[in-house]
């Protein structure tokens, strides 16, 4: 497992000051603020982050260093981290999204289905997309107790029961 963690995301500038759009990943966006300073995915440069408000889709704030529009809009798809250990524990059903990521995914019967490529929301719930050298084109299924009964982290495998006619 990683020890940085994707929270939030740089969406472009905002104004002629130097802010960002900022998009949180957080489960209360707000807390995004909580974790700063923030890193690149390298983890080597670091960006302390003020929200100065609330906008359509996200936050505007200030990224300690940037001080331009152009400055921000070179920004634009930053992917912002954090260290694991500064986010709360989840609970034994609830999984970061990156944990499950590249998980392989296997049927009731040890079928292997594929690996799980990206984890989506589009305003339901959770969707694991699932890849695979057997399967035409990536299989959305949905990240439900039903539909996915054990996720077993440590032997970097979900076992699934999809909904008939999904594979």
């Amino acid at each position: 497992m990683s020890d940085l963690i994707c929270v939030g995301s740089v969406a472009g500038s905002f104004g002629v000051r130097g802010e960002v759009r900022l998009k949180s990943f957080c489960a209360v966006p707000e807390d995004i603020e909580m974790y700063s300073p923030l890193t690149d995915e390298s983890g080597t440069a670091r960006y302390p982050i003020v929200l100065t408000r609330a906008i359509k889709n996200g936050f505007a704030a200030h990224l300690g260093g940037v001080e331009t529009k152009e400055e921000a809009d070179a920004l634009k798809g930053l992917r912002l981290y954090t260290q694991r250990d500064r986010l709360p524990s989840l609970p034994d059903d609830e999984f970061y999204h990156t944990d499950l990521i590249g998980l392989e995914v296997f049927d009731t019967g040890g079928t292997l289905l594929g690996k799980v490529i990206s984890v989506q929301n589009h305003g339901a719930a959770d969707l694991l997309e699932i890849g695979g050298a057997g399967l035409k084109s990536p299989v959305l299924l949905p990240f439900t107790q039903a539909a996915v009964p054990t996720v077993d982290l440590e032997q970097r495998r979900i076992v699934a029961d999809p909904p008939e006619g999904l594979f």
